[in-house]
Formats: structure tokens, sequence, C-alpha cells
């Protein structure tokens, strides 16, 4: 199916899945600041927004192959696909790297998707599930490199708004550039600026946009499970020129105290990925905006590194 990103393809995609995704919740952290709760969709991440729309997309466009769907996932991406194949009736099959969080595998296995480790790159995961689809017929899905994946992620933006008129920023974490891309093509429909937020050593947005060109860079970080994407996609590059976009780059020890902060605090429970944008406001010199959304963006974590020892 031939597709495009835009905000049509974002309002195209709100329609497609609201009768699938849970609105996202949004509360206040201080002044000027709020968090929009998206760890608490569906399968723990905002992931589920693009499964469900990428998979609905091709059954309605009678598309979706009885082999099912097959996907390479760190972990939330292969979550969601299963997810939403579950609901459209079809099989998953998802390739992860071997090192993938035990979490994220045994959730897997819950929804009735089968798992196949390979590598432990994401790349590596991507070569075998290609081959796997081009051998069975089954559609191939990408963790965030496709734009119904990213207009489907882009439907929290209106959410947030909806729910703080007023908004003028907002703070996501970047790793391929699906949740991104999405939410800044709505953003700029609306003249929201957004603060794409990287670790220094997953910086894949931020290297791109240095060198004008979707490049390979290094991954790790704490936060590499789920933002350890080795290149952006050039949707997220392009929205990232156009729209009013700030790249930041955040230090593992920001973004693992932001986690723990998150908990200690307000009793949040989020994965690295979700604290690296909390990370940068922490971090900035000075406030990035006047009406400010922090989307935390999954949950598929272990928290028991969360709790201190007790004495």
């Amino acid at each position: 199916m031939e597709q495009q990103l835009d905000y049509a393809a974002v309002r195209a995609a709100a329609g497609r899945i609201a009768d699938g995704i849970r609105p996202v919740a949004v509360a206040p952290a201080s002044e000027g600041v709020w968090y929009a709760l998206e760890h608490l969709q569906h399968t723990g991440s905002f992931k589920a927004r693009g499964a469900r729309n990428f998979l609905a997309a091709h059954h309605r466009a009678g598309a979706l192959p009885a082999a099912g769907v097959a996907i390479a996932s760190g972990g939330n991406a292969g979550l969601a696909c299963a997810w939403a194949a579950r609901a459209q009736g079809v099989p998953a099959t998802v390739f992860l790297p071997a090192n993938a969080p035990r979490v994220k595998v045994d959730r897997l296995r819950g929804y009735g998707a089968e798992v196949r480790l390979v590598g432990d790159r994401y790349a590596e995961a991507l070569a075998a599930c290609r081959e796997f689809a081009a051998e069975s017929g089954a559609l191939s899905s990408h963790a965030y490199d496709h734009p119904l994946i990213a207009a489907g992620a882009g439907t929290l933006l209106d959410e947030i708004r909806a729910a703080l008129p007023g908004l003028d920023t907002v703070v996501v974490a970047v790793g391929g550039g699906g949740l991104f891309a999405g939410v800044a093509t709505a953003a700029r429909e609306h003249g929201v600026r957004v603060v794409a937020v990287e670790p220094e050593n997953c910086r894949a947005l931020n290297a791109a946009l240095a060198a004008g060109r979707p490049v390979d860079v290094g991954v790790d970080s704490v936060a590499a499970d789920s933002l350890g994407a080795t290149r952006v996609s050039a949707d997220a590059l392009r929205v990232a020129r156009e729209g009013d976009v700030r790249s930041v780059l955040v230090p593992d020890a920001a973004i693992t105290a932001a986690r723990r902060e998150l908990w200690e605090e307000h009793r949040l429970v989020v994965e690295a990925a979700a604290a690296t944008a909390l990370a940068a406001l922490r971090e900035a010199p000075e406030p990035l905006g006047k009406r400010v959304a922090v989307i935390l963006c999954g949950a598929n974590t272990d928290p028991g590194d969360l709790v201190a020892p007790r004495a």
C-alpha cells in the first residue's frame, strides 16, 4: 500500500483506531508541565496506535494475508503488532535481538505470537524478518519506518492538545523516529514546538540532522532496548527539518535519575525510553515552554531496580 505521512494521514489513522485504543490521560507534574501517560496504553506503549492503524488499513484494503504479519522489534513494537494481529484474527511472527528483555519476550508469547530471537542488534533481526516474510507471504511490518505506523503514533498529539488547550511544546523521546515523526507532523499543523530527545549514545536523529541525511550510528545506552535504532527514518528527518523541532541529547545518568524520580515522586513505573523525555526537561538550563507535555511513552520494564533495598 502506497502511503505518505502528512496530517491527513494522522486524521485518517485516528478514525481507524478510535474504537481500539485508550485515549491518553494527562496529569499535572509541575508548574507549566504535564505528563502524557501513554505508558498506560494497550501493550504498555504508544506502539499500539501504529500497529492498530497499520493492520486496520491493510484489512480494509483487502491486503492482510492469511499468513499474518511479521515484524522485527526490540520489544514494544512486537508487542503492539502481536496484540493488533490477535484483534484481526491473524498470526504474528516477531523477530527480536537475543538480548531483548525477558519481560517483553514473555509478554509477546502471552499475546500468542511466535517469537524468534536473532543476533544482538535490531538490524540482524530485521534481516531475518524480511527473509521470513518473503518466503512465507506474511505481511512485513516495521517497528517505526512506515507512514501508517508513524501516522498512528501521531494521533497522540491531538489527544494531548484536546486535554491541554494552549499547549505550546511537546517533549518526546526518539529512537527510530516513528513516534517523533507522527507527533511532529501533527504538531506542525497546530504550531506546537517539538523537543526531540535522544540518549547521547543513541543519537540517530541528531546525527542525521548534522549530516543532512539518515546515517548509521552506534548504540550504547540504558534506553537502547527501545531507542537503539541505528538509523532514523527518512520521514523523521524530513519532519525534523520542516517543523519547529529542537534536537536534545541527554546522558544516561540523567535518564536513570528521571526514571527514579517518576517512581519516587509520582509512583509511575516507566521504561528508560519514557524517562529520556523527562531527562531533557530536567537537564535544560531554562524552561522548554510555557505549557509543556512530556510524553511517557512506555512501561515495559522490570520495576525491581526502582525500589531501594531495605537496610
